[in-house]
């Protein structure tokens, strides 16, 4: 069985991409040995308010629950409760070069213009990235197409450290979602969809109620022309096209035959009102654990203490073989690749 592990950073508002991107794909193919994770520290690399972390972090988690993951299933925590993770990104650290971090996409489009000003955990999170991945020895990462660079170095570095250490981790492959992997922003179809608040009409935050959603969509950028099909020319289109086949589990060549002669218009109402009726019970389900935060802290801390049991055995493999001293193997877990998550 296949040792999975994903996370989230609690910034911004969660939209739609993440829901149909990656909450959705989660708990669909949720089961033991599933890891997933709120990735708090990764939200310290720019400016933050500490209150805000915090409640954004319960935040998060309560719509992962109410997007189906069951915490009895899988392993649903918080990065900073698991201290592994941070002493394996300075192990890491070590391992890692300055010029593989140089060449990471995302951070040179965060630091453009202003790499003297931004924070040093800005340039290396994909050190700690790769931490959260290999400390719990995954086989398989769900991410977004964004993202793959970044498990590419997550198996260049886990790769060098068998290389200079011994075997100790395996190498971790993202897997890409076949639909809704790439949600883009309604108003602007050639960028992706963000939790940022920098283009509010463009983005379907979940929290929306049924009218923003709505106003939303029928407001959404379309394309010169009337036919509905997605195509290089036609980016406003494909892009409603992918949330309506996200929301009702159809094809796209489906979906282009179906609307097929009709106009804009109809389209726009029918992928507002699929998206709607799909996070209708989502969104009830968030109201009932926002309304209960103890019940949610008290899941996160069930999940931290079986993401720990993994993270302490795989750290003491880490320790002995990198030669720290007093270093000693868990007995009975020598072998952090079969330690149990249960």
């Amino acid at each position: 069985m296949a040792r999975v592990f994903s996370g989230v950073k609690p910034s911004g508002n969660p939209h739609v991409g993440n829901f149909f991107g990656a909450f959705t794909r989660w708990a669909e193919l949720q089961q033991p040995g599933h890891f997933y994770c709120v990735v708090d520290l990764h939200a310290m690399t720019v400016p933050h308010d500490p209150a805000e972390l915090r409640e954004q972090t319960v935040d998060l988690a309560s719509w992962l629950l109410a997007s189906g993951l069951d915490p009895d299933t899988v392993t649903l925590f918080v990065q900073s409760q698991v201290r592994e993770h941070s002493e394996l990104a300075w192990i890491l650290d070590c391992v890692a070069t300055m010029g593989e971090l140089q060449r990471m996409v995302q951070f040179k489009e965060k630091a453009a213009g202003q790499r003297d000003s931004v924070s040093v955990g800005l340039f290396n999170y994909p050190v700690l990235q790769a931490a959260d991945i290999i400390l719990y020895q995954a086989d398989e990462v769900p991410v977004g197409e964004d993202q793959r660079q970044h498990i590419e170095l997550s198996r260049d570095i886990a790769h060098r450290f068998n290389h200079r250490f011994g075997d100790t981790f395996r190498l971790p492959t993202a897997t890409l979602p076949t639909s809704g992997a790439r949600v883009m922003d309604l108003q602007h179809p050639d960028q992706k969809m963000s939790k940022s608040e920098e283009s509010p009409q463009g983005t379907i935050d979940l929290a929306d109620d049924a009218d923003t959603t709505r106003k939303k969509l029928m407001r959404a950028v379309t394309d010169s022309g009337s036919e509905i099909r997605a195509s290089a020319d036609k980016p406003g289109i494909g892009n409603l096209l992918e949330l309506l086949s996200a929301a009702t589990g159809r094809t796209i060549p489906e979906l282009e035959d179906e609307f097929a002669g009709k106009g804009y218009g109809d389209f726009k109402k029918a992928v507002a009102e699929a998206v709607i009726e799909r996070l209708a019970p989502v969104r009830a389900r968030y109201a009932e654990l926002r309304a209960d935060p103890a019940a949610v802290h008290a899941e996160l801390g069930k999940g931290a203490d079986r993401a720990r049991e993994i993270a302490a055995a795989t750290m003491a493999d880490v320790r002995e073989k990198v030669g720290l001293f007093g270093a000693e193997r868990v007995r009975g877990a020598a072998d952090p690749a079969e330690a149990s998550p249960a």
